[in-house]
């Protein structure tokens, strides 16, 4: 566009102020997020709960298993596809390698710790709600369920052995998880 010399009407329009549609909103800030601290309970029981839904346990553990185990099967695909560089490989090409290793790496560790995860939650409020107390030996046998049934596709003896493991893990971790809380001051 060649220079065009400015006239009297656009002259006029820059002086002009400019729509604000907040005018008129003449509320302090604060007021707009000043929101309550204390949690909002719709039913009495559920304030006197000191513990996580069945569902928000179940997204919880899903979500962190899915998580965590994207991120360790990215790592362990960064180391694999690291291991395959040839010597004639160009950048490009060892970049793709090395992508190509983690994001495979990364959601097939993903989707087996998510599937984990999603079957601790429901087993152990499945057992929460069955024996209707809530203390770590819920915890232990949501544990033992959940790797027994996540293997019972090999066969009885993997799935006794997975089962193990699994009650075994989850023992620890609740137990590291009370001695935590007693002895290190937070």
């Amino acid at each position: 566009m060649a220079y065009q010399p400015p006239d009297r009407e656009s002259e006029s329009q820059s002086q002009k102020r400019l729509y604000n549609p907040y005018k008129d909103l003449e509320v302090p800030i604060r007021n707009l997020y000043q929101l309550p601290t204390s949690p909002e309970f719709l039913f009495v029981e559920e304030a006197q709960r000191k513990r996580r839904s069945w569902g928000e346990n179940l997204t919880f553990y899903t979500g962190c298993g899915y998580l965590g185990g994207a991120v360790a099967g990215a790592g362990v695909g960064l180391v694999d596809g690291v291991k395959s560089f040839e010597s004639g490989d160009t950048m490009k090409l060892r970049v793709n390698r090395v992508l190509n290793a983690s994001g495979h790496a990364g959601r097939t560790w993903g989707n087996r710790l998510g599937v984990i995860g999603l079957m601790y939650a429901g087993i152990e409020s499945g057992i929460q709600a069955a024996r209707d107390t809530d203390d770590v030996w819920n915890s232990v046998a949501a544990g033992l369920g959940t790797g027994a049934l996540y293997r019972a596709a090999r066969g009885v003896r993997s799935a006794a052995v997975a089962g193990a493991v699994g009650g075994v893990l989850v023992g620890v971790a609740v137990t590291a998880k009370q001695a935590l809380k007693r002895y290190v001051p937070i």
